[in-house]
């Protein structure tokens, strides 16, 4: 059996907790069980939890001492530092071999420990340059709905768990298992996509004198990097700059970016076939969007319309 141990701390996320015990910690008729799941926190008793009520751990970290995987279910709030016993413990765990797994916010624990030092790893997406800001030295991949290296993986956002958990077991047992899991949790086994088809589409708030929101107005129009400079009377060359200056991008991918937010929302509110969406956001041909949309959302226009689609 392999040993799954979850560290909990107050106040302890309920959804991210139960990500694990889900995919780890539930027996099922016909589903073969290769995992033993615990719980433990660094002082053992009463936990309150993020749903209002209590729950009694009577395992202390010495439960890591065994553990072929500990998960971090969150860890809020993230400015909570790691204690001096839980570092160690965690330490040591790794050292021993134990894989260490992060759901969201958890992913501030590890950082802490500096074993993500020089690695990518995720957190959810509205926490992202948090994490960027204050683990400098931690490549925050924030579209990513997980990172795995083996010894360490990180999720993104909390449902983004349940990626993880379930791709864990695809690398244990197979994707079969995997498969039978997610098909008794009404899941599907594996996501389209990242984080980035879930985050809020809104434009920078630097107007660039107006410019942006000029080309906001025209996305269906074939404007040009060189339309751009001209609206606003400098050289194709200072537009860059500013846009780099300002905005950190470049005009055309800045203007590639508005035209993929807007065919979002028109997935999402209309029933305009792609085609027609392509020709209104400016991207000429339902083939060309369908490159432009994986590239940048990370999925098809189909399967965002299927996920996100307003009623």
């Amino acid at each position: 059996m392999h040993r799954v141990v979850a560290l909990v701390r107050p106040v302890q996320s309920t959804f991210e907790l139960g990500c694990a015990v889900e995919v780890f910690g539930t027996q099922r008729a016909g589903v073969p069980h290769h995992y033993e799941f615990e719980v433990c926190t660094e002082t053992p008793g009463q936990v309150p939890t993020s749903g209002g009520y209590a729950m009694y751990v009577s395992q202390g970290l010495s439960a890591l001492e065994s553990a072929d995987t500990v998960i971090i279910p969150g860890w809020l709030p993230v400015e909570v530092p790691l204690s001096d016993r839980v570092r160690r413990a965690l330490l040591t765990a790794h050292t021993r071999g134990a894989r260490l797994v992060t759901i969201c916010s958890g992913v501030f624990a590890l950082a802490r420990t500096g074993l993500l030092d020089g690695r990518s790893a995720t957190t959810h997406w509205a926490r992202a340059e948090q994490l960027r800001r204050e683990f400098p030295q931690v490549r925050v991949e924030s579209d990513r709905l997980y990172v795995d290296h083996g010894d360490v993986a990180t999720s993104g956002g909390a449902g983004a768990g349940i990626d993880l958990c379930l791709h864990l077991v695809r690398q244990d047992h197979g994707a079969a298992h995997a498969a039978l899991i997610a098909r008794h949790m009404v899941l599907p086994p594996h996501r389209e996509g990242g984080q980035v088809q879930y985050a809020p589409t809104q434009p920078p708030g630097d107007a660039l004198d107006g410019l942006l929101e000029w080309a906001g107005e025209r996305l269906g129009t074939p404007l040009s990097v060189d339309d751009l400079a001209a609206h606003l009377g400098v050289s194709p060359r200072t537009l860059a700059r500013r846009f780099a200056d300002r905005l950190g991008t470049s005009p055309g991918a800045w203007l590639l970016s508005r035209r993929v937010a807007a065919a979002r929302t028109l997935l999402e509110e209309t029933d305009l076939p792609v085609e027609a969406i392509a020709t209104r956001v400016g991207l000429t041909s339902a083939v060309n969007l369908r490159r432009r949309f994986r590239d940048q959302v990370g999925t098809t226009p189909g399967a965002y319309r299927r996920a996100f689609r307003v009623p």
